[in-house]
């Protein structure tokens, strides 16, 4: 995956900034956002400047739980989400691509969790983080 390039601290992620950096996948993040609004209402989507990644994230939450973090990349986003181990019947018994549900398997362990990321260039590359998303609310 490549590097986050919203590195730079002073330059808050705006509209113009996405833009330039997404291109042609700023419709795609403009998809995404009001998919957010429209169908996770109570959700609190924030950009964030992180120095231990020395760039700007866009955490997704709804009360204390983090749904996703979202890093923007030169011509795509990526959406990464951390499930814990318990959650891994509920991914395998998904609808998610195969190399989604391996990619959570297989994937390295950071305590009981482990993470999934979607890299979207397009409209129709959401449809994964979507599943995600509605896999995340069904967890407590």
């Amino acid at each position: 995956m490549d590097a986050p390039c919203l590195s730079d601290r002073n330059q808050y992620p705006d509209d113009t900034v996405l833009k330039r950096h997404l291109g042609e996948a700023k419709d795609a993040w403009d998809s995404f956002v009001t998919f957010l609004e429209n169908e996770y209402p109570s959700c609190f989507a924030e950009w964030r400047y992180y120095n231990d990644g020395k760039s700007w994230l866009y955490k997704i939450t709804r009360k204390t739980k983090t749904i996703c973090w979202v890093k923007v990349n030169r011509g795509n986003f990526t959406t990464t989400f951390y499930f814990p181990d318990r959650a891994e019947s509920l991914i395998a018994r998904s609808t998610l691509r195969k190399k989604y549900i391996e990619q959570f398997v297989n994937g390295r362990h950071y305590g009981n969790t482990r993470g999934l990321s979607v890299e979207i260039r397009k409209g129709a590359d959401l449809s994964t983080t979507k599943k995600l998303i509605a896999i995340k609310e069904t967890l407590k």
